[in-house]
């Protein structure tokens, strides 16, 4: 009879930090929720743990179990609402924001994601979730929007600044060839809007991304206009169009270096 009230009792106090929570719980909120001491709150949140009513996603933050002792609606049932207590400030980017935009019908299994939060590892293994993870200055942080993933808050860059995050990056944005493909799916939307990836583009501070960025503007046809005004805030030097791949034709035009086997694919 005293385990059952036990049980009882700490499922209760269980569901009152859950309801009044977000979707990552931390000490904070058993503290504030049950008005206990820091200590017990860590207390609290192991035995949850070794009961199998929470995981732990990382060092003080715990997310709800899948195990059926819990209410699903409780479940992690979406790895992104992981991310603002993880890495904050951040925001989702890369190939996971064009699947989020539908420039792309690949799925990638990791959530690419770009914080200010300096990490040791450029991935991140949390609750069987793949993160990858890219560190940017605070004045990169721009062109996102705010969308609701349960209970949480995520950041995620939009439309038009993911196009301008796979350009500068293309190693997160899947590679080159996808990075070209979502531009081509991009113009095919009646959202796109050329004079906001020019914005984003020179306040991103990346010469790269003009180079990148006017060079398949040209090769696809797809914007006369904005590729003549990339071509007017060219930087010296030479930039790779894939940095992971071997660049040996030179684009003198766009001071690009270009993998002779994309040009091949992309002849048309």
């Amino acid at each position: 009879m005293y385990t059952e009230n036990f049980l009882s009792k700490g499922k209760k106090r269980l569901s009152a930090v859950l309801n009044a929570s977000g979707d990552v719980i931390s000490p904070s909120d058993v503290v504030s929720s049950l008005n206990v001491s820091p200590s017990e709150a860590h207390l609290l949140l192991s035995r949850w743990k070794e009961q199998g009513f929470l995981k732990r996603v990382s060092r003080g933050l715990y997310v709800r179990s899948d195990m059926e002792s819990i209410d699903s609606e409780h479940s992690l049932s979406d790895p992104w609402i992981m991310i603002p207590p993880l890495l904050a400030p951040c925001y989702i980017a890369g190939r996971t924001a064009a699947e989020f935009w539908d420039l792309t019908e690949q799925i990638f299994r990791d959530i690419v994601v770009f914080t200010v939060n300096p990490k040791r590892s450029k991935t991140l293994i949390k609750s069987g979730t793949e993160i990858t993870v890219k560190q940017v200055s605070s004045s990169y942080l721009f062109g996102t929007k705010t969308v609701w993933r349960e209970r949480t808050k995520v950041q995620v860059s939009d439309l038009h600044k993911t196009i301008i995050d796979i350009i500068a990056f293309p190693n997160f944005g899947g590679g080159i060839q996808h990075v070209a493909d979502c531009l081509l799916s991009y113009y095919k939307r009646e959202d796109k809007d050329p004079n906001l990836l020019l914005e984003y583009a020179k306040r991103s501070n990346n010469g790269a991304i003009f180079k990148r960025l006017g060079f398949l503007l040209e090769h696809y046809e797809l914007d006369p206009l904005l590729a003549d005004a990339c071509k007017g805030n060219l930087t010296t030097g030479l930039t790779k169009l894939d940095p992971k791949m071997e660049c040996t034709k030179i684009v003198t035009k766009w001071r690009i270096r270009v993998p002779t086997s994309w040009l091949m694919a992309n002849d048309h």
